[in-house]
């Protein structure tokens, strides 16, 4: 099941709600949570088995890995078999041909991915992690530990949640009118931006970059890598933005996933901007623990690209995402070691702006690593973008293509910058209006719509 369907939107949600109430009515006044807390995890494991039945064993069977282990004091070994079951599931078909080849007869060709299998192994195993360093307490209720791992508005694409962030919520938490009004509004503008955004770019990129490359000019490449860049930032800052207006309905508060990450100063400052809970999770759980950058520059270099390479190597099982992690790791040392030096990466005036445009230059680039899987399609792809002799303004299929998807791309682009905040009955009603409408617009775009599921989802 995914956020961005009629039925979870206009049944799944409804009657999860009225129960959810329901239970919250009841225990409000007695200030506990355990009638709340079985709801949420009984239609968190319908809302899992709704699409992959087979693998809510899977999920369950990793839940327990993490309780047993962190009472019995095996934090260690609960890591290593939450990672054993991620690399089988996960990158198995990477090496399942090399082994058949080998003669070697498995009852499977083949290994399925569990929807997102790397965000809740991850919950898993920053949970072992923080409890092996001291951070708290083995959860004592297996129901409570449940709750945090499978709570679906988080489960299969994020953000990745911290147990010490939620432990309490889990335990108490209130819900206020404030929290469902502001939360249900965070819900809508997460599907606007996947619905009428990311969805319609969809089609332009799959126009430009799915196709044959051979009919693919200079000018259409980049307009579809541009199409590509935007897609998958409100694809995924989309269902972010869902998840945390779920939650906050629910008395939840998650982490933010995404600051604006195309007004970004430098590569560096991209990746301070663009998924959030992941990047602090490699760097509390790999960088820090490897030694930072409080070592020597070989040490510390070799701590990036380790980093960065299963930065890569994380979304997906395919060396185009390991180079993809690397191009940036050797990105973020070469400004850190040639360009700032240790200074700070923020920059004013002229030179300021000139290193927006070359760090939001790089960042698109690697976006056309991120997307082909297919070494040769992607040597080719670059190719015509850095065929210079072939331009030309008479490029009408890129212009034809330009002209049809204007009006998106301009309110794509509009809606990566940052707008003030408001405050004012006025501005409440408007917001209250316009949420009305983006919902209806939605709704009119998924009526009969292909299904679009969630980029991340497949991570």
């Amino acid at each position: 099941m995914i956020f961005a369907d009629l039925f979870f939107i206009y049944v799944f949600l409804p009657v999860f709600g009225i129960l959810y109430g329901i239970a919250y009515a009841i225990e409000h006044k007695k200030e506990t949570t355990a009638l709340s807390n079985t709801v949420l995890i009984l239609f968190s494991l319908l809302f899992y088995a709704w699409g992959e039945p087979v693998y809510i064993l899977l999920l369950l069977f990793c839940v327990l890995i993490a309780y047993v282990c962190a009472r019995a004091h095996l934090e260690v070994l609960g890591i290593i078999l939450t990672l054993l079951g991620l690399a089988v599931f996960k990158y198995g078909n990477m090496v399942l041909p090399g082994i058949l080849s080998l003669g070697v007869d498995l009852p499977v060709t083949s290994i399925r991915l569990p929807i997102g299998i790397s965000f809740f192994t991850f919950q898993s195993i920053s949970y072992l992690a923080d409890v092996k360093a001291g951070r708290y307490e083995p959860q004592k209720k297996f129901f409570d530990l449940l709750l945090y791992i499978i709570m679906f508005p988080q489960l299969i694409a994020g953000p990745i949640v911290r147990y010490s962030e939620i432990s309490v919520q889990i335990r108490s938490r209130k819900v206020t009118s404030v929290d469902l009004a502001e939360g249900m509004q965070r819900f809508i503008i997460g599907l606007s931006k996947k619905v009428i955004i990311a969805d319609q770019l969809s089609s332009l990129t799959e126009q430009t970059l799915g196709g044959d490359l051979s009919l693919v000019t200079p000018g259409m490449a980049w307009l579809g890598l541009l199409a590509f860049s935007l897609q998958i930032y409100f694809d995924f800052s989309g269902y972010s933005d869902m998840a945390i207006g779920m939650g906050r309905c629910m008395g939840f508060s998650f982490p933010e996933n995404f600051d604006h990450p195309y007004l970004c100063r430098s590569v560096t400052d991209f990746w301070r901007r663009w998924h959030m809970t992941l990047g602090r999770f490699f760097r509390d759980y790999v960088y820090i623990p490897l030694g930072g950058n409080r070592c020597g520059k070989l040490r510390w270099i070799r701590n990036i690209l380790i980093v960065w390479g299963l930065t890569g190597f994380w979304h997906g099982a395919s060396f185009n995402f390991l180079i993809w992690g690397l191009y940036f790791g050797i990105l973020l040392l070469l400004e850190r070691i040639i360009l700032f030096r240790g200074k700070k990466t923020e920059r004013g005036g002229i030179i300021g702006f000139v290193f927006r445009l070359i760090s939001l230059l790089l960042v698109v680039l690697g976006w056309g690593i991120f997307y082909f899987e297919d070494f040769s399609k992607m040597g080719h792809f670059f190719r015509i973008l850095s065929d210079f002799a072939h331009y030309s303004p008479e490029d009408y299929l890129a212009g034809a293509l330009l002209t049809q998807n204007m009006f998106l791309l301009g309110v794509a682009v509009l809606f990566c910058f940052r707008f003030p905040k408001t405050q004012g009955r006025f501005f409440t009603v408007l917001k209250a209006v316009l949420s009305v409408a983006l919902l209806l617009i939605s709704t009119v775009l998924l009526v009969g719509a292909t299904n679009h599921p969630f980029l991340y989802t497949r991570f």
